[in-house]
């Protein structure tokens, strides 16, 4: 599953030490394994080899240049959400025609510099925004290439911010709508409606919310296809669930079995957006035990990473297993109830609640598992805190791939007025 494993009772990294690591980077750290990676990305690749969809990783997930680059390298398109992730698929050389871009509002100016890029196309999330694209188009003089966001009203069973595919969500398109605009296309001239799209949520643990929206929009291909719309593409969007704490979710192959039959039926190309699957269990963030305070109630374990290092806990409840980066069978016999807490002048800055844990004490280091979708990606400078370094490791070599803020970098465009400095 992942490259992070116990060597003589040390955690490691592919093969080096977290423990040399944060004595060289400090903490908190964002740790990423390549290995880890790249290898979820060809597991994908592989279980879907006999349709060769154009895999485009979900650049929201964890959108670092080296995380970009390592995958782009390996043959991947990217699903962008902003002109600032445009930017970065162009950074790191990702051809625009494996460059495919989501958001429920994406702007004028965001819509001009993707034509102008020539992207494959947009995943388009309603009807104003398909005459917005059109008419910036037009001005382009430019024939721009776009599939419509089928919202199927499918219950993907995950976490109520995460759900994406039920009619009551911000997400695309109804079926009556797309209908009725495949079948009036050629009002849009500067357009090609060439595909259709579907996203119904993230950490998706089972198959059949998938089955069920592929299956749907499958159905509205044929009848389309029947009324004379000819399409190019499906793209079935990510939200493939990973281990975090108990879950069993499936694995790519078993996805695939699952998916391919109905997939292979359609004729179509088939472009996927996984990010937390190839992302997910490829990082950690590591902190370090500040103070551990005992209270009549409760025990508190307060570390060095606060909610604007890793929000998902605060934002979702969500669990993330936390372990010692030094194992010893003393800690592991007399393990205690404890609150893993940040320093954010916030209640709801914990990373952990009521979590059994290993006795620890000030001074030693906690690793935040399945942090690399999602963490770094989310993080802020509240409290004007510095965002963490973060690194990649290759086999025993460590690349800096982010380095750590300062103070100037918290304050760079920020001004103060003249008047206020008697001027």
């Amino acid at each position: 599953m992942h490259e992070f494993k116990y060597k003589n009772n040390h955690l490691y990294c592919e093969g080096l030490k977290v423990e040399d690591l944060v004595r060289r980077f400090d903490t908190p750290l964002y740790i990423y394994s390549y290995h880890t990676l790249i290898g979820h990305y060809m597991k994908l690749k592989t279980a879907f080899s006999r349709i060769a969809p154009l895999v485009c990783y979900s650049v929201k997930a964890n959108s670092n240049l080296a995380i970009l680059k390592a995958l782009v390298d390996k043959g991947a398109g990217l699903d962008i959400v902003s002109r600032g992730e445009l930017a970065r698929a162009v950074k790191v050389g990702c051809p625009p025609e494996k460059i495919v871009y989501a958001s429920v509002g994406k702007t004028s100016q965001e819509i001009e510099e993707a034509v102008k890029s020539g992207i494959l196309f947009f995943n388009v999330e309603s009807l104003p925004e398909l005459e917005n694209i059109n008419r910036i188009a037009g001005q382009a003089h430019k024939i721009a290439r776009v599939a419509l966001r089928i919202n199927p009203d499918v219950e993907p069973r995950t976490h109520k911010f995460i759900t994406t595919g039920k009619i009551t969500n911000k997400f695309g398109i109804d079926f009556e709508t797309a209908s009725g605009i495949l079948l009036f296309r050629q009002r849009f001239a500067h357009l090609k409606i060439c595909g259709l799209h579907i996203h119904i949520g993230s950490q998706i643990t089972d198959s059949a919310p998938f089955v069920a929206a592929i299956t749907k929009v499958a159905r509205f291909a044929r009848q389309l296809e029947k009324d004379g719309v000819s399409l190019e593409y499906l793209n079935i969007g990510g939200g493939l669930g990973i281990v975090y704490n108990q879950e069993t979710p499936q694995t790519a192959k078993k996805f695939a079995a699952r998916a391919l039959p109905l997939l292979k039926k359609t004729g179509l190309k088939i472009i996927m957006e996984p990010g937390r699957f190839i992302a997910g269990n490829a990082g950690i963030l590591v902190t370090k035990v500040l103070y551990v305070k005992s209270t009549p109630k409760k025990k508190f374990v307060i570390v060095d990473a606060g909610m604007n290092d890793l929000i998902r806990p605060a934002l979702y409840g969500a669990y993330h297993q936390i372990l010692s980066i030094r194992c010893t069978l003393n800690a592991i016999r007399s393990p205690e109830k404890v609150d893993i807490v940040g320093p954010i002048c916030e209640s709801a800055d914990f990373l952990a609640k009521d979590r059994r844990m290993p006795k620890v004490k000030a001074g030693e280091y906690l690793a935040v598992m399945g942090a690399g979708a999602y963490g770094s990606s989310m993080s802020s400078n509240y409290n004007s805190r510095p965002r963490a370094e973060e690194v990649m490791v290759v086999k025993d070599k460590v690349f800096a791939v982010r380095k750590r803020e300062n103070h100037s970098d918290l304050m760079r465009n920020e001004l103060i007025p003249s008047f206020l400095l008697g001027l």
